[in-house]
């Protein structure tokens, strides 16, 4: 068990992180990821309560001759032990569960952001319904094969996800927001978060759904609420994407993903 953080090439930092991305990008994450932590300590804890009693049954009560030795039966302090510490435990992890999850998956009245998530084999389109442009439809960004689409996102506001599907289900999942959440057609789903750091993340579909599932990737870019506005502006004005995320001053296209590369490769056709 000692050699296993070593094996894996973890440094001391990562071993604490249990498995879970180092960036808690938003505040929904920060509860989940503290969850996570309590949790994982906590059955580490009771490890190495059940190895330390097995090591020492195994010494204590080694074989030492051939005389059987003192039987011993309803042993109440030993059983309300064994049957109330688990209680307990579970009790804890079932409260702080419930209420983290409450938390993270609550709307409220009125969110200070609207996002339209809409997926579709096999890419997706961010729409903006606070803006409409001049065909009186929100200003939307749509990805295709040769475009991952960007979704531009203001920090410390609490921003509503509403998701939609045109086909089958997808998955919208950012990594480092620690959640993600189906799309399923002919339903729609929604949820809530606080972004708290500004930069770019990593965004895929995490649903099989189809031949091109893995080339299903996006990039949420967060920025300030005064980048936020003038980005939406630009849109409204006629401007694609890439020309009002660099008007604010970011990267036109997406630096966490690159588009797949839809021409064969001529060295393994031959």
């Amino acid at each position: 068990m000692l050699l296993l953080p070593v094996l894996a090439g973890c440094s001391v930092k990562d071993a604490f992180y249990f498995g879970w991305p180092r960036n808690n990008i938003s505040k929904q994450s920060h509860e989940m990821f503290n969850m996570w932590v309590g949790s994982a300590i906590a059955a580490l804890a009771v490890g190495v309560f059940v190895w330390g009693l097995i090591f020492w049954c195994v010494i204590r009560y080694r074989k030492k001759s051939d005389e059987l030795p003192v039987q011993t039966r309803y042993n109440l302090p030993m059983e309300l032990l064994f049957t109330v510490t688990p209680f307990i435990i579970i009790a804890v992890l079932f409260y702080y569960t419930a209420t983290i999850q409450t938390d993270v998956t609550k709307l409220t009245a009125h969110p200070d952001r609207e996002i339209t998530v809409t997926a579709f084999k096999w890419n997706w389109e961010f729409s903006y319904p606070e803006v409409k442009g001049d065909n009186g439809k929100p200003v939307s960004t749509v990805g295709d094969s040769g475009y991952v689409p960007v979704l531009v996102v203001p920090t410390h506001e609490r921003i509503r996800f509403t998701e939609k599907s045109q086909d089958v289900i997808h998955s919208f999942w950012v990594p480092d927001l620690l959640f993600k959440r189906d799309v399923m057609p002919g339903f729609k789903n929604q949820f809530e978060v606080n972004i708290e750091q500004k930069g770019a993340y990593v965004g895929r579909c995490a649903e099989l759904c189809g031949a091109y599932h893995s080339m299903m990737n996006f990039e949420m870019r967060a920025v300030s609420s005064k980048q936020y506005d003038k980005f939406l502006q630009e849109l409204k004005d006629g401007l694609t994407t890439p020309q009002a995320l660099k008007g604010i001053g970011e990267d036109p296209y997406a630096t966490t993903t690159k588009p797949w590369d839809t021409k064969p490769d001529s060295k393994k056709a031959s």
